[in-house]
């Protein structure tokens, strides 16, 4: 029998550190504390909540939890009837003509499947499938599976027409899978959605993939906990001050599979090998202006380990990144340097 474990990132400590994080500035003319109004969903395989500090309306979480499912049923893997589902479906049969949305998500990923050189690749999907860590009928494939299922996997073999609004993937058992790069465009646009709102002070938090919207009310920054990848209980290893930015975590042990022998087998797979990537690296956290950006990088630094990681995430424009180690080392981008702090003592910062 196989084990699996599911845990949702920061959202897993969000319980805790928002009694830490209501509103305490030094602007004596705003509350000291604010109570947020709140809406918690399933939706997009997580735990979504949607928290509003100001413009306190349960409309406009309606609007924000409506468009969250109107993602899901467009961009889900996991469910039937999608676009996703026909472009998958219609693999080495014909093109699908799909709405703004997939197109933009789809055309995002695979502009990030190129820079990445195939580390983030959104066309992993019959290896997700394979693997379905994080689910009920999760197993480890043997490496016969692995071995036929990897050359139906490929980036270049996916093409779009922007004139015609299509995608169509070239080899028939091909699939797009947006795990990767999903939560993120629906962090971005739910963003958003609630400053067209007139929202101004807000938590987006879908399940690993956090979003300041603002400042707190009394202007002062959020603190965000950053997750232990080790601990599956929402233990951190420091925190965050920020605003106006989002925070994607990704780690090892997230989701995992465990053979008989105990060994594990995390969700982070390789689109090169069929496997699980093994390195030095336990978990990264994105601090970047875009979520969508985020949650790609998130993923594809692990490819490239802790030196080529952060090399490269300092060579992209207003992204920060946290990098944790299988021996509890932490390596953070310049950018950070002054706005994290450690305050878990298991862990050492590195540089």
């Amino acid at each position: 029998m196989y084990n699996y474990l599911k845990k949702f990132g920061l959202s897993l400590i969000l319980s805790s550190l928002i009694g830490v994080i209501y509103l305490t500035g030094c602007n004596q003319a705003m509350p000291t504390t604010v109570e947020p109004l709140s809406r918690t969903e399933f939706v997009l395989g997580t735990v979504a909540k949607i928290s509003l500090y100001d413009h306190q309306s349960e409309e406009i979480l309606d609007l924000a939890a409506n468009r969250l499912h109107e993602l899901e049923d467009t961009l889900s893997i996991n469910k039937t009837g999608t676009l996703i589902d026909e472009i998958n479906n219609q693999a080495g049969i014909a093109p699908v003509q799909v709405d703004e949305d997939t197109f933009k998500v789809i055309e995002r990923g695979l502009a990030y499947s190129e820079l990445t050189d195939g580390a983030f690749d959104i066309t992993v999907g019959p290896i997700v499938k394979l693997w379905n860590i994080g689910f009920p009928e999760a197993r480890i494939p043997s490496p016969e599976e692995i071995k036929a299922t990897l050359p139906l996997v490929g980036f270049d073999k996916a093409t779009l027409n922007a004139a015609d609004s299509t995608v169509y993937l070239k080899e028939k058992g091909m699939q797009l899978d947006l795990g990767g790069i999903g939560k993120g465009y629906a962090a971005d646009e739910i963003a958003d959605l609630l400053r067209s709102q007139g929202v101004q002070h807000a938590l987006i938090d879908l399940g690993g993939n956090l979003y300041t919207l603002g400042t707190k009310v009394d202007g002062s920054l959020w603190n965000i906990g950053v997750q232990d990848p080790f601990n599956p209980r929402g233990k951190i290893i420091g925190r965050l001050t920020t605003a106006d930015h989002s925070i994607v975590t990704s780690g090892i042990y997230e989701r995992y599979i465990e053979d008989e022998a105990g060994h594990k087998y995390h969700h982070i797979l390789d689109p090169k090998t069929g496997y699980p990537y093994e390195n030095e690296i336990a978990g990264v956290t994105i601090v970047s202006k875009s979520s969508t950006d985020g949650d790609a990088l998130s993923t594809s630094v692990f490819a490239l380990g802790i030196e080529k990681g952060l090399e490269f995430i300092e060579s992209q424009p207003d992204v920060e990144a946290i990098f944790i180690t299988t021996d509890y080392k932490i390596y953070i981008t310049e950018g950070l340097k002054d706005i994290f702090t450690l305050t878990n003592d298991a862990f050492t910062l590195a540089n």
